[in-house]
């Protein structure tokens, strides 16, 4: 509850940013429900439309309501980012804080690993992927999910480096503890205030490479909706609709700055003060 007070205490813009979070998880559950209509239904005759009180982010090519899009459209974009970071955290933290407790071969053998991965453009690897396995948003969100594994690897081994050569971890060593019971026991409350500032913002690059995948067509095909889809096909029309990529791009925009500020915030609110300390024993007094 202190990290939650401190969170919104950190200032006005980032309680902006958590009310336009929580706008866009609401849109993320129940987006296709919210939309004014059919985001799939076509009407020529009002094709390329301004924004008018019966659309208010006016129609694109097709005629269909780009407000009804746009909400159909959060729950593919923003649940596959969450997906991918989800898969990343799982991916890489997990071998990351057990490296720093493996022999070194084994850990020299998962450094490389992460280096390997590091090296790999995330567009071109999800494109190969995705040829491999199928253009599909399951296969994306995998994708994404494998790239982003090393930086949750890092952060974790690194924190785990840090608390590994304190006097009670290493007292449950020599006790005959294991690795894994050290990890789940003392380990884990001192890196988990790292974990959730790196999940943070991995949410926001994941959905950037989401949008960027299927502004190439990747993940979810047409007529389905995506923010990325949206815009791809929006900048077809520049000449006749100017303003016709705003909505879907300021969409993304907006959502990817607001995780970065609470990012921000979350490493201030969750810094030293917010991580588990073992209670100290009172020193005796000899008389």
């Amino acid at each position: 509850m202190n990290a939650l007070s401190r969170l919104w205490d950190s200032g006005w813009t980032l309680r902006i940013s958590l009310l336009l979070l929580l706008g866009v998880l609401v849109l993320a559950v129940a987006g296709p429900a919210l939309a004014p209509y059919d985001p799939l239904a076509q009407n020529t005759a009002i094709a390329l439309q301004n924004p008018t009180p019966a659309h208010l982010f006016g129609t694109d090519y097709l005629g269909r309501d780009v407000l009804s899009r746009l909400f159909a459209g959060a729950p593919a974009s923003l649940l596959s980012a969450v997906g991918a970071a989800l898969i990343g955290l799982l991916v890489g933290a997990v071998p990351g804080a057990l490296s720093a407790f493996a022999p070194r071969v084994g850990e020299w053998l998962a450094l490389r690993a992460v280096d390997a991965l590091l090296s790999l453009p995330f567009i071109l690897f999800a494109i190969v992927f995705a040829a491999l396995l199928g253009n599909g948003l399951i296969q994306a969100t995998l994708a994404i999910g494998i790239l982003i594994a090393p930086g949750f690897f890092r952060v974790a081994r690194a924190a785990t480096l840090r608390v590994r050569e304190s006097p009670y971890v290493e007292a449950s060593a020599l006790l005959g503890a294991s690795a894994w019971w050290v990890l789940t026991r003392h380990v884990s409350r001192q890196v988990a205030p790292n974990l959730v500032v790196a999940g943070i913002s991995a949410l926001g690059s994941a959905l950037l490479t989401v949008a960027s995948l299927t502004f190439l067509g990747i993940g979810v095909q047409p007529p389905d909706p995506t923010w990325g889809g949206m815009l791809a096909s929006d900048l077809g029309y520049l000449s006749r609709r100017p303003l016709g990529p705003l909505a879907p791009a300021l969409a993304i925009i907006l959502t990817v700055a607001s995780l970065n500020l609470l990012a921000d915030a979350a490493r201030d609110a969750l810094g030293a003060d917010a991580v588990p300390r073992r209670p100290r024993t009172p020193e005796k007094t000899h008389v």
